[in-house]
């Protein structure tokens, strides 16, 4: 087991990108070492720092998506109309509001207490199951 990670492993394990990482670790919030120009993470350090809201909890799975940034959380209010479908997210103690349609709602078989995986990519939020 390699206990010093490069900064790509550090994003990779944290499902950040690796510019969030390198800025986490400038304000102090992820545990860094550096040797000359590169940045080293401990393993252990990492782990025990890392905000457990945006890492998936162990053994879970996380979609098969080019968006870095998956967060976990459980379904707190589903809206659902004609159309669309309001799904509030519980991440952490944080709200995240999407916006989806009623039929991916319905494919996804959304219901409060679902834990879901809310993706984010630019300005999109997007809903999928674990």
């Amino acid at each position: 087991m390699k206990d010093l990670l490069t900064t790509a492993e550090a994003a990779q394990l944290l499902h950040l990108n690796p510019k969030r990482v390198q800025a986490l670790a400038r304000t102090g919030k992820l545990p860094v070492v550096r040797v000359g120009r590169r940045w080293l993470f401990p393993r252990e350090k990492l782990l025990a720092a890392g905000d457990r809201s945006t890492r998936p909890a162990a053994g879970a799975k996380t979609a098969g998506l080019s968006a870095r940034n998956q967060l976990t959380g459980r379904i707190t209010a589903l809206s659902v109309g004609d159309v669309m479908a309001e799904v509030r997210v519980d991440v952490g103690g944080a709200e995240l509001v999407a916006v989806i349609t009623r039929s991916s709602a319905e494919r996804l078989g959304l219901a409060v207490g679902t834990e879901v995986l809310a993706v984010i990519k630019a300005t999109e939020v997007m809903i999928g199951r674990p």
